[in-house]
């Protein structure tokens, strides 16, 4: 069943002035964002500790309805409708105060093909890896997902790249406007992540697969460049499209820990299944070398509810060998192969 949560948290997810402070009030957490026109009832609202009744506001309030028992439902003919989302407000007291946020309900109408196009699809048409023409030709292509790298600049601003450097600047030594100044091998602006997910956020087929890249500082600022990641993806109510990976287990754990409900997986490869699903990851995502060694990992992960992936897959015989184990999805720089592999099945 799908829920909503409101959660009393050490930090304040404080979306309107762009920061987090350091005061304990309630947010308001929701574990799905999507409907369709066969599924119409969205989840149920909960609330840890003492809460009043919430109510919908806005334009589109009458779009939904929200049961005694707080499960929100969208009203057939809006699920039908070809718009594909609607930004909803919920706003109600607590015992900590008030709270009142918007979310995007999206019309599910999200790939499942297990393709994930990793740093976008930028290997064929010779475009740069990780720029928004890469996200924009693996929209196209139809794939699942989209990979990307996030790093934050020296005074904080999120930009996406893979490695810690680019152009001979170190990411997080360097501010935002020098970095806006660098042009990719494809004439692009270097992008930051808010021109990013603004892209990914003009469609709903293909999800936005999100690295939160590990410091080279240090964990605090990998810790700060976390919330700042989950605070912005909040902000732009693009929840409903983005799923977090890391390789420090630290910053999947510091993503649930902002928002319980967000679909997390792991990557670096050195944690059981039953480890990930003690601390209700999404899903574990590791190199193919880790499940080839391990490979009843990918039965015990299913049995656990979590997602496999495997990453970076580019071979025609190991595509195979992991189309043949059924894995959920696969990272790979060769999406165009791999759909055609799955297409002729």
């Amino acid at each position: 069943m799908v829920k909503f949560r409101l959660l009393t948290l050490n930090c304040l997810f404080t979306t309107c002035l762009g920061y987090l402070t350091a005061t304990a009030q309630p947010i308001l957490s929701l574990s799905n964002y999507t409907y369709s026109p066969g599924k119409t009832v969205i989840g149920t609202l909960r609330v840890t500790g003492t809460g009043s009744r919430f109510k919908l506001r806005g334009p589109n309030a009458s779009l939904f309805s929200l049961d005694k028992a707080n499960q929100l439902s969208i009203q057939p003919t809006a699920a039908k409708a070809p718009q594909p989302w609607y930004d909803l407000i919920i706003e109600g007291q607590t015992a900590s105060g008030s709270v009142r946020d918007t979310f995007r309900i999206v019309k599910d109408e999200f790939i499942r093909n297990q393709v994930i196009a990793h740093r976008g699809a930028w290997k064929q048409s010779g475009t740069s890896e990780n720029s928004i023409t890469s996200l924009q030709n693996a929209i196209k292509l139809g794939c699942m997902g989209s990979e990307f790298d996030v790093h934050m600049s020296a005074d904080s601003v999120l930009v996406v790249n893979h490695d810690a450097a680019i152009q001979g600047l170190a990411i997080e030594k360097t501010t935002a406007a020098e970095l806006a100044k660098l042009k990719l091998s494809n004439g692009e602006s270097f992008p930051t992540l808010e021109a990013y997910l603004t892209e990914g956020m003009k469609q709903t087929h293909t999800r936005l697969i999100l690295e939160i890249k590990t410091s080279t500082m240090g964990k605090e600022r990998s810790m700060a460049l976390t919330e700042r990641v989950v605070k912005l993806v909040h902000r732009m109510k693009a929840q409903a499209w983005v799923d977090y990976i890391a390789f420090d287990y630290d910053v999947c754990k510091k993503v649930k820990a902002l928002n319980p409900d967000a679909k997390v997986a792991y990557l670096n490869g050195d944690k059981s299944p039953e480890q990930l699903a003690a601390d209700q990851l999404y899903g574990l995502d590791y190199h193919f070398n880790v499940l080839r060694k391990n490979e009843a990992w990918i039965n015990d992960a299913k049995q656990r509810k979590l997602t496999v992936n495997v990453w970076t897959v580019n071979d025609k015989e190991s595509l195979a060998w992991f189309l043949e184990r059924q894995v959920d999805f696969i990272t790979t720089n060769e999406p165009e192969l791999l759909l055609t592999m799955i297409t002729n099945k």
